[in-house]
C-alpha cells in the first residue's frame, strides 16, 4: 500500500511529466535537427564547416543573453502562459530556417530562435522545484531530460526519412526537415495552456491531504535550505559557486552539442552510408545514454550521493572523447563515442541536483537560468571551435580533443565546488 508521499509524488509525476517530456523532446529536436540538415544544407548554400558551426552556435549566444530575464518572467507570470509563449514562438521561428538563403539570414534566424527558446529548460527545472521535494529530484529531472537522447534516438531515423523528400514540392529535403519538425511545437502550445497548472495550489486533482503534505514538505525544505544558503536573485548572479557550476555545466554541454551537430557528418565520413543508415547509427549512442540516465539517477537518489556520480560521469565523457579522437576506424570510434554519451547523459540530470540544493525562490529562478546560460555558451563555443578546427586540419582529431578538454575542466571544477551535503541532508530530513 502506498504511503501519502508515494501516492502524491506518483500522481504529480503521471500528471506533469508526460507533457513536459514531450515538450522538451520537440524543443531539443528542433534545436539539433540542424545537425542532420547540415551536410545537405551546407552543400546547397555553399557553407564551410566554420560558417555552419558559427551559425549553429549563435543560437546559444542569444540563449545566454535572454535566459535570466525569461526565467524571471516565468516566475512572475506563471509557468503555463510563459512556457506556452516560448513554444509557440520557437515553433514558428524554427520552421523559418527552411527559407534561409545565405550566412546572414542563417545567423539571423538562429539568433532569433535562441531568443524564442530562452528560458524553457531552466524554467522547467525551476518548475520541478515547485512540485518535487529534493529526495526525488534526480530521477524526476532524469525522466524530463530523458527527452534529450530519445529525441535523437527517434528523431535521427525520422530526420533521415524526411531528408529523402528531396525535390518534393520543389523544396530540398532539409527544408522539409525544418518545417515538419516545427509543427508539433505550435500544436503543443494549446495543450500547455489547457493542461499545465502554475503550482500545487492550482492542482485540483490533488486531495487536500496530498496538497497539504506537499506544500508543508516543500516549505520545510526551503526553510532548511535557507538556513545554510540565503541569497537574493541578484546575489545568485555573482555567487562564486553558482558561476563555477555554470562552467561545470559547460563541461557537459560543449561535448553534447559538439557531437550533436557534427556526429552525423563524422558518420557520413565513414563512407557508403545513406541518410537512414546514418540516422540509425547516430541514434545508438543516444539510446545507450537514455537507458543509463534512468538507472544512474535512481542510484544517485538511493545513495543520496551527487559529487561521486558527477565525477564518474565526467571521467567517462573525457575518456570516451579522447578514445574517439585517437581512432578513425568506424566501430571503435563509435564505441568510444558511446562511452562519452554514457557520461554526458548520466551527468546532465545529476548535475541539476547541485544548484537546487543551495537555491530557493526567486534566487532559484535567476540562479538556475544563470547556470544554464553560462553552460549553454558551450553550445556556441563547441560547434564554432569544432567547425574551425575541422576546417583547419581537415579531420576531427583536434576538434574532438577540444571537446574532451572541456570535460576535464568540468571534472576539476566538480572537485573544487563539491556538493553541500548539509543542505541536501536537511532537505532529506524535511521529507522523512
Amino acid at each position: 500500500m502506498q504511503t501519502l508521499a508515494q501516492r502524491t509524488i506518483s500522481k504529480i509525476s503521471w500528471r506533469l511529466l508526460p507533457l513536459l517530456m514531450v515538450s522538451y523532446f520537440i524543443a531539443y529536436l528542433d534545436r539539433v535537427n540542424l545537425g542532420f540538415a547540415g551536410a545537405a544544407m551546407s552543400k546547397d548554400l555553399h557553407f564551410t564547416s566554420t560558417v555552419f558551426g558559427s551559425a549553429a552556435g549563435i543560437f546559444f549566444l542569444a540563449y545566454f543573453l535572454f535566459e535570466v530575464p525569461s526565467n524571471l518572467a516565468l516566475e512572475r507570470f506563471g509557468a503555463r502562459k510563459w512556457i506556452a509563449r516560448i513554444m509557440f514562438s520557437w515553433g514558428i521561428i524554427s520552421a523559418a530556417q527552411a527559407w534561409v538563403g545565405g550566412s546572414t539570414s542563417f545567423n539571423t534566424v538562429r539568433f532569433l530562435l535562441g531568443i524564442a527558446e530562452a528560458g524553457f529548460f531552466p524554467g522547467v527545472i525551476f518548475y520541478i522545484t515547485l512540485w518535487f521535494p529534493a529526495a526525488y529530484r534526480a530521477r524526476i529531472v532524469g525522466w524530463f531530460m530523458f527527452a534529450i537522447p530519445i529525441s535523437t534516438v527517434i528523431g535521427s531515423p525520422i530526420s533521415g526519412f524526411i531528408l529523402n523528400m528531396e525535390g518534393m514540392g520543389g523544396m530540398h529535403g532539409w527544408q522539409w526537415l525544418f518545417i515538419l519538425e516545427a509543427v508539433p511545437a505550435v500544436i503543443l502550445t494549446l495543450f500547455v495552456l489547457l493542461y499545465l497548472p502554475d503550482g500545487p495550489k492550482d492542482a485540483k486533482w490533488l486531495t487536500d491531504e496530498e496538497r497539504n503534505w506537499l506544500q508543508s514538505t516543500l516549505d520545510a525544505e526551503r526553510r532548511n535550505r535557507e538556513s545554510f544558503h540565503r541569497i537574493s536573485w541578484k546575489q545568485s548572479l555573482t555567487n562564486w559557486r553558482v558561476i563555477a557550476l555554470g562552467f561545470v555545466y559547460m563541461g557537459v554541454t560543449v561535448p553534447l552539442y559538439g557531437l550533436g551537430f557534427f556526429l552525423p557528418q563524422i558518420i557520413r565520413g565513414f563512407g557508403g552510408l545513406g541518410n537512414v543508415e546514418i540516422g540509425f547509427i547516430n541514434a545508438f549512442p543516444y539510446l545507450i545514454g537514455a537507458i543509463a540516465m534512468i538507472f544512474w539517477t535512481r542510484l544517485s537518489d538511493a545513495k543520496k550521493e551527487r559529487k561521486t556520480f558527477m565525477l564518474l560521469s565526467m571521467a567517462c565523457i573525457a575518456a570516451g572523447l579522447i578514445g574517439a579522437a585517437m581512432t578513425a576506424a568506424p566501430v571503435p570510434k563509435m564505441a568510444f563515442v558511446t562511452l562519452a554519451a554514457f557520461g554526458i547523459f548520466t551527468a546532465l540530470p545529476v548535475f541539476w541536483t547541485l544548484p537546487t540544493a543551495i537555491l530557493s525562490g526567486t534566487a532559484a529562478a535567476a540562479g538556475i537560468a544563470w547556470i544554464n546560460s553560462i553552460g549553454n555558451l558551450g553550445g556556441y563555443i563547441g560547434p564554432t571551435i569544432f567547425g574551425a578546427l575541422k576546417d583547419k586540419t581537415g579531420n576531427d582529431f583536434y576538434a574532438v580533443l577540444f571537446l574532451a578538454l572541456l570535460a576535464v575542466m568540468g571534472l576539476v571544477l566538480v572537485l573544487a565546488v563539491g556538493h553541500d551535503k548539509r543542505a541536501e541532508h536537511a532537505a532529506d530530513m524535511a521529507t522523512a
